[in-house]
């Protein structure tokens, strides 16, 4: 009976989790705020639970790759996702979508929302929202917009802002943000919705200027940029990221996961790396974060929906 009592203790400490390294699957190519924000968490996951979370970049398809994989992975939690803006996207833009995401991933939480700017070249002559809408309505046919892709938030962000100020522009979409950019500084394209992550150090230093960040309320980053809204009332978009686990992984790892990333806003690196990236951390528990991706889901069926954009 004694040697069956320590073999039940074996069993259950080894059944503890994690007891194995944990995938962390970011869908989008290493680098930019993706990776930051995941890095900073894994490691401190690694650290507070004595396994390590290992990033690992599987791009493509527009997220669509990345997310598949954990879908399909066993629901265990030792397969996570880096949820994002292009999840509540897809859901609606891509009618090919080889998944359910919402039936698929299992909310664990919420990590960063990232308001986008609208960023212009220096030379073009306009120095507000209301500049901007005046010069597009006496100019039709002369603005061109980046973006970082067809169907990502910054492409959407731009068709509702035209639809919303009744303006017409041409869409120029990049393989990325950092192209577009470049282009918008060299005068090749007039301007851009663009993260503040990538885009507040060229307004800082005065190589674009920032006309309107997309969030209702001013970011700590671009302090003197105020929101489009105040101009363009009821227009407000933002990047967001999260983490997802497969359907079916277990309550009280989700609980445990959802507990530790919580806690680490309140690491000081953690809070300062944030703010220097622009980004706002989003608490709360798994149902919260859950509730969080179904409203960002039919807010972006709608602006899909009144950009007419759909994947072939």
């Amino acid at each position: 009976m004694a040697w069956f009592g320590l073999e039940s203790m074996a069993s259950a400490t080894e059944a503890v989790y994690p007891s194995r390294p944990v995938r962390w699957i970011v869908p989008y190519t290493a680098g930019g705020a993706t990776d930051v924000l995941s890095r900073l968490i894994c490691q401190r996951l690694s650290d507070r639970l004595g396994q390590s979370f290992v990033v690992e970049n599987k791009p493509g398809a527009g997220s669509n790759i990345g997310t598949q994989a954990v879908i399909n992975s066993p629901p265990d939690g030792y397969t996570l996702l880096l949820t994002s803006t292009a999840n509540a996207i897809n859901a609606s833009l891509d009618p090919t979508l080889p998944y359910d995401f919402e039936a698929g991933i299992a909310p664990v939480a919420g990590l960063a929302r990232i308001p986008l700017v609208l960023v212009v070249n220096n030379e073009l002559p306009v120095h507000t929202i209301a500049d901007f809408i005046a010069y597009a309505k006496a100019n039709p046919g002369k603005l061109s917009i980046a973006s970082s892709g067809i169907g990502t938030s910054l492409h959407l962000s731009g068709e509702l802002f035209k639809a919303m100020a009744h303006i017409q522009f041409v869409h120029v979409p990049y393989r990325g943000s950092a192209p577009g950019l470049a282009d918008v500084m060299a005068g090749q394209i007039q301007g851009m919705f663009d993260n503040v992550t990538s885009s507040f150090e060229l307004v800082r230093s005065g190589k674009l200027r920032a006309l309107g960040v997309t969030t209702r309320e001013r970011s700590e980053t671009l302090p003197g940029v105020p929101p489009i809204a105040d101009t363009l009332f009821g227009f407000e978009t933002s990047s967001f990221y999260g983490v997802g686990a497969p359907r079916g992984t277990p309550k009280d790892v989700i609980d445990l996961l959802n507990r530790e990333i919580n806690a680490a806003f309140g690491d000081p690196l953690i809070k300062q790396r944030f703010a220097e990236l622009g980004a706002i951390p989003i608490t709360g528990n798994a149902g919260a974060f859950g509730g969080m991706l179904t409203t960002e889901t039919g807010r972006w069926r709608k602006v899909v929906e009144l950009s007419g954009q759909k994947k072939e």
